[in-house]
């Protein structure tokens, strides 16, 4: 059959990102179908969509929704019009039917298959869409297919995917070319799953919450890969890069087999690591380590269900600040338990540490499946009945949004390294001159100076 997925992010705060999942569902839907990416990054406007679907005539359409909204108490926007938009034009030059994907869809896969008026949803992993796309080439009636709801159907989690994955790494086309423009910034994955358990975290409901480790020479493979492609900087998308140190150590020592010479970042959890971890990565290549860190008082970080505490943070901190690497703590402040007394903690600590910039969140978006959700509800902050997709934000009893916000600009005032948010739309025109530029990579380091 002919597959044309469609990426239909485009937010580019604090810069874009490029879709590795699509990557991954080709690969795996090829040689057995016929497919072909499109990324609205590039793409640009309707007319041209509708002339790039008529040229390919496709006999399926998958589209990811990778984002639902900003997740920003200040300015939210919701992304959820944008998708509304690429259906109508979809429906408007073809009959192929319609299939939602994507981490966004995955956590309001009954809600989205209702307002898009699609016609079948892949929850949880998108290599699912095969045994889909096999059912609808024979013209069979689709019924009782893991990971698959039809239109008015039931939804079911599917275990995570446990047959094998293959990459589709593009050619240097426009598509590549856009994001080799814009920080030289592709992506890569180590692993899937997340054994965390953060109230509020909706990784474990979509991916799981066992590791799959893919093979550390495999992995360093496709980043030389990537690398010879033109990409100057990788991400490692995984929900937590350490979750595995033995694993994660095998990928940089892999990276250093291969010959890999561009630098990379990644997500961690400030956990305790084994002596000189964080010089192993940074002889690897490791240029940024970007910390799940939340709040630096212990009662909190205990109530957000974190497996480490200030302790380990301020030691991780240490650790990778002995490595020579840039580091960035993120915070979500407002949660539950939040007042006055653990706000002001958390800034004291924030003042003590030197070397690292702050990405600073006030209030905690609501996700379904998660406990945050459930104490939510108990609460009485959500009703039974209440649509999530509308962004709504836990709202601690002890301390409001606006105290929280006018404690942290107080103490902010002349600290480039504490930014709100992902930095707005200044920090991105910022950002998008530095790349235009040729400055590779997330470049938030830059804050420190």
């Amino acid at each position: 059959m002919k597959l044309l997925l469609i990426s239909a992010n485009t937010t580019q705060s604090p810069y874009p990102v490029y879709p590795l999942g699509l990557d991954y569902i080709a690969g795996t839907m090829k040689p057995r179908h016929e497919v072909t990416v499109l990324d609205m990054n590039v793409v640009g406007g309707p007319e041209r969509l509708e002339v790039a679907i008529r040229d390919f005539d496709p006999d399926v359409i998958g589209l990811s929704i990778r984002n639902i909204d900003n997740v920003d108490t200040v300015a939210t926007k919701s992304f959820v019009q944008g998708y509304e938009r690429i259906i109508r034009v979809i429906r408007g030059c073809t009959k192929a039917p319609i299939v939602l994907g994507g981490s966004g869809f995955s956590i309001f896969p009954g809600e989205l298959m209702d307002l898009l008026d699609a016609d079948f949803g892949v929850v949880g992993e998108g290599e699912y869409l095969g045994p889909l796309l096999d059912i609808l080439e024979k013209g069979a009636v689709v019924a009782d297919l893991p990971g698959i709801i039809s239109r008015g159907g039931i939804v079911r989690f599917p275990v995570p995917w446990s047959e094998t994955v293959k990459r589709q790494i593009r050619p240097a086309d426009a598509q590549l070319r856009f994001y080799l423009e814009r920080g030289g910034m592709l992506n890569l994955q180590t692993k899937r799953g997340c054994p965390f358990r953060c109230i509020y975290c909706t990784y474990p409901h979509i991916d799981g919450n066992r590791l799959r480790l893919n093979s550390p020479d495999d992995v360093a493979k496709e980043a030389r890969e990537l690398q010879e492609m033109g990409a100057r900087y990788l991400f490692i998308t995984d929900s937590v890069f350490n979750a595995d140190y033995t694993h994660s150590l095998a990928v940089a020592n892999a990276f250093r087999r291969q010959g890999l010479s561009i630098p990379w970042g990644a997500f961690f959890a400030p956990t305790r690591s084994p002596d000189g971890y964080y010089k192993a990565l940074a002889e690897a290549g490791l240029t940024h380590v970007e910390f799940g860190t939340e709040t630096f008082c212990n009662s909190q970080l205990k109530k957000y269900g974190k497996p480490f505490d200030r302790e380990d943070v301020l030691a991780a901190q240490g650790s990778a600040h002995r490595a020579g690497v840039h580091i960035a703590h993120y915070l979500l402040l407002g949660g539950p338990g939040e007042d006055a007394q653990t706000l002001e903690e958390t800034l004291n600590h924030m003042e003590e540490i030197e070397k690292a910039v702050f990405f600073i969140f006030c209030g905690i978006r609501i996700f379904p499946h998660t406990r945050l959700c459930t104490l939510a509800l108990e609460e009485g902050q959500l009703l039974p009945d209440q649509d999530l997709l509308a962004p709504v934000f836990y709202r601690s009893k002890g301390i409001g949004k606006e105290e929280i916000i006018a404690g942290i600009q107080k103490r902010a005032r002349g600290r480039m390294n504490w930014v709100y948010g992902d930095g707005g739309e200044k920090s991105e025109r910022i950002l998008a001159r530095l790349h235009a530029h040729g400055h590779p990579g997330p470049l938030w380091e830059l804050f420190l100076q």
